[in-house]
Protein backbone atom coordinates (compact mmCIF):
# COMPACT_ATOMS: atom_id res chain seq x y z
CA UNK A 1 0.00 0.00 0.00
CA UNK A 2 1.21 3.38 -1.13
CA UNK A 3 2.20 5.93 1.60
CA UNK A 4 -0.34 8.91 1.78
CA UNK A 5 2.82 11.39 1.89
CA UNK A 6 4.12 9.44 -1.83
CA UNK A 7 0.11 9.66 -3.45
CA UNK A 8 0.29 13.58 -1.90
CA UNK A 9 3.47 14.34 -3.34
CA UNK A 10 2.85 12.44 -6.88
CA UNK A 11 -0.44 14.52 -7.03
CA UNK A 12 1.61 17.70 -6.18
CA UNK A 13 4.67 17.25 -8.89
CA UNK A 14 1.77 16.35 -11.63
CA UNK A 15 -0.20 19.44 -10.60
CA UNK A 16 2.55 21.40 -10.83
CA UNK A 17 3.76 20.07 -14.36
CA UNK A 18 0.44 20.23 -16.03
CA UNK A 19 -1.89 22.14 -13.84
CA UNK A 20 -6.02 22.33 -14.02
CA UNK A 21 -7.45 22.92 -17.17
CA UNK A 22 -11.53 23.71 -17.44
CA UNK A 23 -14.52 22.15 -19.24
CA UNK A 24 -15.01 24.70 -22.44
CA UNK A 25 -19.00 24.25 -21.60
CA UNK A 26 -19.32 24.60 -18.40
CA UNK A 27 -15.94 26.51 -16.76
CA UNK A 28 -15.37 23.68 -14.37
CA UNK A 29 -12.26 22.78 -13.30
CA UNK A 30 -10.83 19.77 -13.65
CA UNK A 31 -7.28 17.78 -13.00
CA UNK A 32 -5.55 17.44 -16.31
CA UNK A 33 -2.37 15.36 -16.58
CA UNK A 34 -2.72 14.11 -19.85
CA UNK A 35 -2.29 15.72 -23.31
CA UNK A 36 -4.53 15.83 -25.72
CA UNK A 37 -2.21 14.02 -28.05
CA UNK A 38 -2.05 10.90 -25.30
CA UNK A 39 -5.70 11.14 -25.15
CA UNK A 40 -6.34 10.89 -28.52
CA UNK A 41 -3.49 8.14 -29.23
CA UNK A 42 -5.57 6.02 -26.79
CA UNK A 43 -8.75 6.62 -28.05
CA UNK A 44 -7.84 5.53 -31.18
CA UNK A 45 -5.46 2.43 -30.57
CA UNK A 46 -8.79 1.82 -28.53
CA UNK A 47 -10.86 2.17 -31.15
CA UNK A 48 -9.23 -0.01 -33.68
CA UNK A 49 -9.39 -3.06 -30.78
CA UNK A 50 -12.68 -2.77 -30.66
CA UNK A 51 -13.45 -3.38 -34.27
CA UNK A 52 -11.57 -6.25 -34.47
CA UNK A 53 -13.37 -7.48 -31.71
CA UNK A 54 -16.76 -6.66 -31.97
CA UNK A 55 -19.27 -7.99 -35.21
CA UNK A 56 -19.85 -4.28 -37.07
CA UNK A 57 -23.01 -4.02 -38.83
CA UNK A 58 -23.14 -4.35 -42.71
CA UNK A 59 -26.16 -2.55 -42.92
CA UNK A 60 -25.63 0.00 -45.68
CA UNK A 61 -29.15 2.36 -44.33
CA UNK A 62 -28.57 2.05 -40.44
CA UNK A 63 -24.90 2.97 -41.32
CA UNK A 64 -25.88 6.11 -43.60
CA UNK A 65 -28.48 7.26 -40.79
CA UNK A 66 -25.81 6.87 -37.68
CA UNK A 67 -23.28 8.79 -40.19
CA UNK A 68 -25.74 11.61 -41.40
CA UNK A 69 -26.55 12.10 -37.53
CA UNK A 70 -22.79 11.85 -36.40
CA UNK A 71 -21.79 14.17 -39.00
CA UNK A 72 -24.32 16.92 -38.25
CA UNK A 73 -23.08 16.52 -34.20
CA UNK A 74 -19.91 16.91 -35.30
CA UNK A 75 -20.35 19.98 -37.11
CA UNK A 76 -22.02 21.10 -34.11
CA UNK A 77 -19.09 20.41 -31.78
CA UNK A 78 -16.73 22.38 -33.62
CA UNK A 79 -13.42 22.12 -32.67
CA UNK A 80 -13.96 20.60 -29.40
CA UNK A 81 -12.57 17.74 -30.45
CA UNK A 82 -8.84 17.98 -30.46
CA UNK A 83 -7.25 15.62 -33.39
CA UNK A 84 -10.21 14.80 -34.40
CA UNK A 85 -10.52 11.70 -37.13
CA UNK A 86 -14.28 11.39 -36.94
CA UNK A 87 -15.70 7.83 -37.38
CA UNK A 88 -19.14 6.31 -37.01
CA UNK A 89 -19.32 2.81 -36.33
CA UNK A 90 -22.44 0.65 -35.59
CA UNK A 91 -22.06 -2.94 -34.29
CA UNK A 92 -24.34 -5.51 -34.50
CA UNK A 93 -25.25 -6.00 -30.95
CA UNK A 94 -28.10 -6.44 -29.11
CA UNK A 95 -26.61 -4.18 -26.27
CA UNK A 96 -28.37 -0.81 -25.93
CA UNK A 97 -25.32 1.13 -25.55
CA UNK A 98 -22.99 3.64 -27.93
CA UNK A 99 -19.66 5.33 -26.45
CA UNK A 100 -17.53 7.99 -27.78
CA UNK A 101 -13.61 7.55 -27.73
CA UNK A 102 -11.24 10.82 -27.56
CA UNK A 103 -9.74 11.32 -31.15
CA UNK A 104 -13.56 11.64 -32.64
CA UNK A 105 -14.86 7.95 -32.66
CA UNK A 106 -18.13 7.01 -32.12
CA UNK A 107 -19.51 3.40 -31.61
CA UNK A 108 -23.21 2.78 -31.77
CA UNK A 109 -24.96 -0.46 -31.17
CA UNK A 110 -28.32 -1.69 -33.46
CA UNK A 111 -30.27 -2.41 -29.96
CA UNK A 112 -29.82 1.08 -29.04
CA UNK A 113 -30.95 1.67 -32.58
CA UNK A 114 -34.10 -0.25 -32.25
CA UNK A 115 -35.10 1.14 -28.58
CA UNK A 116 -34.49 5.01 -30.35
CA UNK A 117 -37.92 5.90 -31.57
CA UNK A 118 -36.27 8.85 -33.72
CA UNK A 119 -32.89 11.03 -35.04
CA UNK A 120 -33.89 13.24 -32.03
CA UNK A 121 -33.26 9.97 -29.73
CA UNK A 122 -30.58 8.63 -31.22
CA UNK A 123 -28.84 12.15 -31.55
CA UNK A 124 -29.09 12.84 -27.95
CA UNK A 125 -27.22 9.60 -26.74
CA UNK A 126 -24.43 10.27 -28.99
CA UNK A 127 -24.60 13.63 -28.45
CA UNK A 128 -23.92 12.87 -24.64
CA UNK A 129 -21.60 10.25 -25.50
CA UNK A 130 -19.70 12.77 -27.22
CA UNK A 131 -19.73 15.32 -24.45
CA UNK A 132 -17.78 12.81 -22.18
CA UNK A 133 -15.23 13.57 -24.87
CA UNK A 134 -15.04 17.28 -25.12
CA UNK A 135 -15.72 17.71 -21.70
CA UNK A 136 -11.91 15.64 -20.99
CA UNK A 137 -13.90 13.36 -18.87
CA UNK A 138 -12.04 10.42 -19.11
CA UNK A 139 -8.65 12.05 -19.81
CA UNK A 140 -9.77 13.51 -16.17
CA UNK A 141 -10.61 10.46 -14.62
CA UNK A 142 -7.36 8.85 -15.80
CA UNK A 143 -5.50 11.75 -14.45
CA UNK A 144 -7.32 11.35 -11.24
CA UNK A 145 -6.65 6.92 -10.84
CA UNK A 146 -3.21 7.71 -12.32
CA UNK A 147 -1.92 10.11 -9.51
CA UNK A 148 -3.42 7.71 -6.83
CA UNK A 149 -1.98 5.35 -8.17
CA UNK A 150 1.45 6.71 -8.59
CA UNK A 151 1.41 4.27 -12.10
CA UNK A 152 3.40 5.91 -14.85
CA UNK A 153 0.83 7.53 -17.35
CA UNK A 154 3.45 6.97 -20.68
CA UNK A 155 3.07 3.78 -19.66
CA UNK A 156 -0.13 2.93 -20.25
CA UNK A 157 -1.04 6.12 -22.78
CA UNK A 158 2.06 6.05 -24.65
CA UNK A 159 1.83 3.01 -26.01
CA UNK A 160 -0.59 1.08 -27.98
CA UNK A 161 -3.32 -1.12 -26.64
CA UNK A 162 -2.46 -3.71 -27.15
CA UNK A 163 0.96 -3.61 -25.75
CA UNK A 164 0.29 -2.50 -23.30
CA UNK A 165 -0.23 -4.41 -19.64
CA UNK A 166 -3.31 -5.83 -18.69
CA UNK A 167 -3.90 -4.04 -15.42
CA UNK A 168 -3.06 -0.42 -17.08
CA UNK A 169 -5.37 -1.50 -20.11
CA UNK A 170 -8.10 -2.02 -18.56
CA UNK A 171 -7.26 1.41 -15.70
CA UNK A 172 -7.23 3.28 -18.53
CA UNK A 173 -9.96 1.80 -20.52
CA UNK A 174 -12.20 2.36 -17.47
CA UNK A 175 -11.32 5.69 -17.14
CA UNK A 176 -13.43 6.23 -20.90
CA UNK A 177 -16.27 4.25 -19.90
CA UNK A 178 -15.26 1.03 -21.07
CA UNK A 179 -14.71 -2.47 -19.41
CA UNK A 180 -11.58 -5.12 -19.77
CA UNK A 181 -14.34 -6.84 -22.37
CA UNK A 182 -14.70 -4.17 -24.58
CA UNK A 183 -18.35 -2.56 -25.50
CA UNK A 184 -18.91 -3.35 -21.55
CA UNK A 185 -19.89 0.34 -20.08
CA UNK A 186 -18.59 1.29 -16.89
CA UNK A 187 -20.35 3.85 -14.65
CA UNK A 188 -18.88 7.48 -15.12
CA UNK A 189 -19.35 9.73 -12.04
CA UNK A 190 -22.70 11.74 -11.49
CA UNK A 191 -20.91 15.05 -11.94
CA UNK A 192 -19.72 13.82 -15.31
CA UNK A 193 -22.92 12.25 -16.58
CA UNK A 194 -24.49 15.39 -15.81
CA UNK A 195 -22.30 17.80 -17.37
CA UNK A 196 -22.56 15.43 -20.61
CA UNK A 197 -25.79 15.71 -20.41
CA UNK A 198 -26.15 19.26 -20.12
CA UNK A 199 -23.20 19.95 -23.09
CA UNK A 200 -24.87 17.16 -25.11
CA UNK A 201 -27.82 18.36 -25.22
CA UNK A 202 -26.64 21.92 -26.61
CA UNK A 203 -24.44 19.73 -29.26
CA UNK A 204 -28.24 17.63 -30.33
CA UNK A 205 -29.73 21.23 -30.64
CA UNK A 206 -26.97 22.78 -32.36
CA UNK A 207 -27.17 19.90 -35.25
CA UNK A 208 -31.23 20.40 -35.78
CA UNK A 209 -32.17 17.65 -33.26
CA UNK A 210 -34.88 17.70 -30.66
CA UNK A 211 -33.93 18.62 -27.12
CA UNK A 212 -37.05 17.40 -25.94
CA UNK A 213 -35.93 13.97 -27.00
CA UNK A 214 -33.64 13.35 -24.50
CA UNK A 215 -36.36 13.28 -21.31
CA UNK A 216 -39.05 11.02 -23.61
CA UNK A 217 -35.72 8.54 -24.32
CA UNK A 218 -34.68 8.13 -20.89
CA UNK A 219 -38.73 7.70 -19.86
CA UNK A 220 -38.53 5.12 -22.24
CA UNK A 221 -35.15 3.49 -21.14
CA UNK A 222 -36.42 3.54 -17.10
CA UNK A 223 -39.85 1.75 -19.03
CA UNK A 224 -37.67 -1.09 -20.01
CA UNK A 225 -35.68 -1.13 -17.18
CA UNK A 226 -37.77 -3.54 -15.00
CA UNK A 227 -35.95 -5.62 -11.87
CA UNK A 228 -33.06 -5.51 -14.01
CA UNK A 229 -32.32 -2.17 -16.14
CA UNK A 230 -31.11 -2.53 -19.62
CA UNK A 231 -26.72 -2.20 -19.55
CA UNK A 232 -26.43 1.38 -20.69
CA UNK A 233 -29.02 2.59 -18.22
CA UNK A 234 -27.27 0.71 -15.43
CA UNK A 235 -24.46 2.23 -15.91
CA UNK A 236 -26.17 6.15 -15.37
CA UNK A 237 -27.41 7.67 -12.71
CA UNK A 238 -31.00 7.93 -11.52
CA UNK A 239 -33.05 7.92 -14.48
CA UNK A 240 -35.88 9.83 -12.69
CA UNK A 241 -33.41 12.85 -11.27
CA UNK A 242 -32.10 13.14 -15.25
CA UNK A 243 -35.09 13.25 -16.81
CA UNK A 244 -36.60 15.87 -14.55
CA UNK A 245 -33.18 17.85 -15.33
CA UNK A 246 -33.56 16.77 -18.95
CA UNK A 247 -36.61 18.32 -19.19
CA UNK A 248 -35.83 21.35 -17.70
CA UNK A 249 -32.72 22.14 -19.72
CA UNK A 250 -34.84 21.75 -23.14
CA UNK A 251 -36.33 25.00 -23.19
CA UNK A 252 -33.20 26.90 -23.03
CA UNK A 253 -31.67 25.17 -26.18
CA UNK A 254 -34.89 25.20 -28.18
CA UNK A 255 -33.86 28.56 -30.19
CA UNK A 256 -30.76 26.65 -31.03
CA UNK A 257 -32.86 23.69 -32.17
CA UNK A 258 -34.96 25.88 -34.37
CA UNK A 259 -32.48 27.84 -36.40
CA UNK A 260 -30.57 24.27 -36.74
CA UNK A 261 -33.83 22.37 -37.49
CA UNK A 262 -34.35 25.40 -40.50
CA UNK A 263 -30.77 25.00 -42.00
CA UNK A 264 -30.86 21.60 -42.57
CA UNK A 265 -34.32 20.88 -44.21
CA UNK A 266 -33.53 23.02 -46.99
CA UNK A 267 -31.60 20.22 -47.63
CA UNK A 268 -32.42 16.92 -49.36
CA UNK A 269 -31.81 13.66 -47.09
CA UNK A 270 -29.38 13.02 -50.18
CA UNK A 271 -27.54 15.76 -50.55
CA UNK A 272 -27.01 15.49 -46.45
CA UNK A 273 -25.83 11.85 -47.22
CA UNK A 274 -23.28 13.32 -49.66
CA UNK A 275 -22.16 15.93 -47.40
CA UNK A 276 -21.29 13.53 -44.98
CA UNK A 277 -19.82 10.65 -46.96
CA UNK A 278 -17.62 13.76 -48.47
CA UNK A 279 -16.97 14.90 -44.77
CA UNK A 280 -15.82 11.49 -43.64
CA UNK A 281 -13.71 11.07 -46.37
CA UNK A 282 -11.78 14.33 -46.03
CA UNK A 283 -11.39 13.66 -42.09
Amino acid sequence: MKSPLIVIGVLSVCALITGCTTVNETGRSQLMLVSPSQEAQMGLSTFDQIKKEEKISKDPAINARIQRIGVRIAASVGRDVPNAQWEFVVFDSATVNAFALPGGKVGVYTGLIKLAASDDELAIVMGHEIAHVTSRHGAERTSQNYAIAGVGLAAAIGMEVKNVDPAKRNMALAAYGLGSQVGVALPFSRLHESEADAVGLRFAAGAGYDPRAGATFWQKMSKQGGAKPPEFLSTHPSDATRIANLQKLAPQYMPLYEQSKAKYQTASKSAEQAEADAFLKGK
